[in-house]
């Protein structure tokens, strides 16, 4: 008798501690909106809650005095075990630019543990700072440690994730995307997390990565855009070109689009106030790795084009003026010259990166993840500036309009600046 009612008590404070933790909010994380004074705060639960966010500005005691409320969408993962899990999405509006405010979210069933953030300031004249990097995983994610000392340190306004995450977001039935999800939450749930779809995010039509993260727009983050500071700041998805199977209308539609936006930031009054054009995508148009991927042709299809040239992307960067391109894909850092048709244009040989007249490419997707770093070629390209060959990310600093701040980070030599260059409007 005794022995029963003990295994029954036990039965129900186990499925009493399961129905907790189907509730109880995870995976928390930031993004920007790309409309003044608001943020979205994204997570997950693995049963049906509200959505509701409450907080409060800093300093001051916490009294949790503002609420935002959301709704959530059903997920169901793509694999054999079609797992359902809930995002949730709030999005707060009406925020002070520069204010800090700590938040939770949740609702009476569960709630997070309090985060805290500072809100984007909106205007073109001051400086942010962004850490920038692709290719970070669950396993071997060399880089996760030193961003989050560093956002603890507030030294980032935002970050840009380049594409791959996880490796990858849907394996075992996407359980390593909840792990990654949670993983990142120590540096995504206070400073907006800003991505790129990268080819580990392919399987199910990207499915995962167009249901996890909150990006700007309506194309469920496969390409948006958004001005922070003095820069008009462009995330495309290079993987269009590639995945023809989920339509190849989208190359076309993702075209069209990048040509409207650019023509818009381009105009003489938003680029006189926002000068700075800077793109971001995952698959470099230029690299100089040993091994098979699809810029070591000659002609790289995110550079030229679907054949025949449709569609090709550095005709249009070239074309519109944009100052710097992101990419990552290679597990390494590499710096460009200003190039054009795989053609050298410094600004002048003492000043290179002074009033280039091409694009400038950096590709940094050496995070860290399970497949390990990619090797260079050893013959050089006349193109090619810098290559580094260590885990690490980069910072970049928009200090103003005429000045980015470009450092490479390196994990293998404790936080070593290892590359350091500045980028230059000089408007005499």
């Amino acid at each position: 008798m005794w022995i029963s009612i003990l295994l029954l008590s036990v039965t129900m404070l186990c499925v009493n501690s399961a129905n907790i933790g189907w509730y109880q909010p995870e995976q928390v994380h930031l993004s920007y909106t790309g409309l003044p004074a608001s943020m979205t705060v994204t997570w997950t639960t693995f049963s049906w809650t509200p959505s509701v966010v409450e907080y409060y500005p800093l300093p001051g005691p916490p009294s949790f005095n503002l609420t935002a409320y959301g709704d959530s969408t059903l997920f169901v993962d793509g694999g054999q075990m079609q797992r359902k899990m809930f995002i949730h999405r709030v999005t707060l509006k009406n925020l002070d630019p520069g204010q800090r405010y700590a938040y939770h979210c949740g609702s009476s069933l569960g709630w997070s543990p309090q985060f805290y953030f500072h809100v984007l300031k909106s205007e073109p004249s001051w400086g942010p700072r962004l850490a920038v990097f692709g290719d970070m995983g669950n396993e071997n994610a060399q880089s996760l440690s030193r961003l989050q000392k560093d956002t603890q340190m507030n030294m980032y306004d935002a970050i840009l994730h380049v594409g791959d995450f996880a490796y990858d977001m849907d394996k075992d039935d996407a359980q390593v995307g909840d792990e990654f999800m949670r993983q990142i939450e120590s540096v995504a749930a206070y400073v907006p997390y800003m991505t790129c779809p990268g080819n580990h995010e392919e399987a199910y039509n990207f499915s995962n990565y167009r249901n996890r993260f909150s990006m700007p727009g309506k194309t469920e983050g496969l390409w948006y855009s958004w001005d922070l500071g003095p820069a008009h700041i462009i995330s495309f998805s290079t993987e269009v070109y590639f995945y023809l199977k989920y339509g190849q209308e989208l190359v076309g539609e993702q075209y069209k689009w990048l040509q409207r936006d650019l023509q818009k930031a381009t105009n003489q009054a938003r680029r006189s106030e926002r000068p700075w054009i800077i793109t971001m995508g995952h698959r470099p148009m230029y690299c100089t790795n040993f091994d098979s991927d699809d810029c070591v042709k000659h002609d790289s299809t995110i550079r030229t084009g679907l054949p025949g040239g449709q569609y090709a992307l550095e005709e249009l960067f070239f074309k519109y003026g944009v100052d710097l391109e992101i990419w990552a894909h290679e597990h390494s850092y590499e710096r460009l010259w200003p190039v054009y048709n795989c053609t050298v244009y410094k600004g002048s040989p003492e000043a290179p990166y002074t009033n280039p007249p091409a694009p400038v490419h950096i590709t940094t997707g050496s995070a860290g993840c399970s497949e390990r770093l990619d090797p260079f070629f050893p013959l050089h390209r006349e193109w090619s500036a810098v290559r580094i060959e260590d885990y690490g990310y980069t910072r970049i600093n928009i200090a103003n309009k005429t000045h980015i701040h470009i450092q490479q980070v390196s994990d293998d030599q404790d936080g070593t600046i290892v590359d350091d260059i500045w980028l230059i409007k000089d408007k005499r």
